[in-house]
């Protein structure tokens, strides 16, 4: 299970507010320090709201290790990454390696784990059963595998999901490859699994995909898997 679990509240902390429905921030291209700080930023905002957020997001180039990572799972050496223009950064969620760039659709919840009964591996399946239905909507029947979270086409994975709860509030989330440079992944063991290939929407279905479809297919499979209201977009500081 690719989780990483701070412990719930301090005695003493303000309750958090029920989960009234979620709404999505979709901020196109972004560096992946400047969306990690976002994260942080909105995710001791969290408080504030009366519902949940869907971050959706492109990132630049970029390698991320999570708490369980083997360092002998890089392959490239640091000049290597630096020539080829990728980032790399050691994060606080669950898993192994992964790779992102632009074309991959990343989506990083912040919801209230109330929802899920606070059982992370509810959680997990449920995330990829959004994923699932969203590349059902596109004519792809993907699966999952005993003991390997992410979404899979066959014998090549083609969604890698890495998340981190604090004060069971989820952060981190998934990465769903639509029309992305597959080539970062051999710089890496994909997720850990020396076996595992990986695909593309592109790449399945021999054609091009627009990716703001995608993202609003997930936010529709979103609302339909977790049962939540969706509110429209966020709007920032006038939320508050």
């Amino acid at each position: 299970m690719k989780t990483h679990v701070k412990s719930s509240s301090p005695a003493g902390s303000p309750r958090l507010p029920a989960t009234s429905g979620f709404r999505t921030l979709r901020l196109g291209r972004v560096a992946y320090r400047k969306a990690l700080s976002l994260q942080e930023e909105l995710l001791s905002r969290r408080p504030e709201w009366d519902y949940d957020l869907l971050i959706l997001l492109e990132h630049d180039p970029v390698i991320t290790a999570g708490r369980s990572t083997d360092k002998r799972h890089l392959l490239a050496s640091p000049q290597r990454l630096a020539d080829a223009g990728i980032d790399y950064h050691e994060i606080g969620r669950g898993g192994d390696l992964t790779f992102h760039g632009p074309g991959q659709l990343v989506g990083y919840p912040l919801i209230d784990l109330t929802i899920c009964g606070r059982d992370l591996h509810l959680y997990l399946r449920r995330l990829e059963a959004v994923i699932l239905r969203t590349l059902a909507a596109f004519g792809l029947e993907g699966g999952v595998q005993a003991g390997r979270t992410g979404v899979w086409l066959g014998d090549r994975k083609i969604a890698s999901i890495g998340v981190g709860v604090r004060r069971w509030i989820s952060w981190h989330g998934f990465a769903l490859n639509i029309g992305n440079d597959l080539g970062g992944f051999e710089m890496i063991v994909p997720c850990g699994l020396p076996d595992a290939r990986m695909t593309s929407m592109v790449q399945a279905l021999q054609r091009d995909v627009d990716l703001p479809a995608v993202s609003r297919r997930i936010t529709e499979t979103f609302a339909e898997v977790f049962n939540l209201p969706y509110l429209g977009e966020f709007q920032g500081d006038s939320e508050s």
